[in-house]
């Protein structure tokens, strides 16, 4: 009996591994076809990205007033980003910039931030600096 299964896997097998292949020509759509519609700029490097629409309402409050020149809510708004933590590509002192993200219930700036850099990057951190991700607009 396990002599007569042993072709019908190897069918199987096959079957399966020419819907794999079929799937994969070049008529078909593939997941690079897509990314590369909505390819993220060259400065996102491997960074993680997310899309600005999917930030928090504050963060993109933020957004609006960096794009208008402010005015600014906090004091320390605008100003240089050190990047001590070496999450964010290298760049000369006074190329980054950093923005409060009001977090709601907090009495003081909380720890959520926007970075922008002098190429028009956008860098969202939620958690003061541990983490970035790259902003897509």
């Amino acid at each position: 009996m396990l002599l007569r299964s042993v072709p019908r896997a190897f069918a199987g097998l096959f079957l399966c591994l020419g819907v794999l292949l079929t799937g994969c020509s070049s008529t078909s759509t593939s997941v690079s076809d897509t990314r590369e519609s909505t390819a993220a700029p060259s400065w996102v490097g491997d960074m993680r990205t997310v899309p600005v629409d999917r930030l928090p309402a504050e963060a993109r409050q933020t957004l609006a007033l960096i794009d208008k020149g402010g005015p600014f809510p906090y004091a320390r708004d605008g100003v240089v980003f050190g990047n001590f933590e070496r999450l964010l590509p290298k760049h000369p002192r006074g190329y980054y910039h950093e923005y409060t993200v009001k977090t709601p219930g907090e009495r003081d700036r909380g720890a959520r931030r926007i970075v922008t850099g002098q190429g028009g990057e956008i860098y969202y951190s939620g958690d003061h600096y541990k983490s970035f991700r790259a902003v897509l607009r």
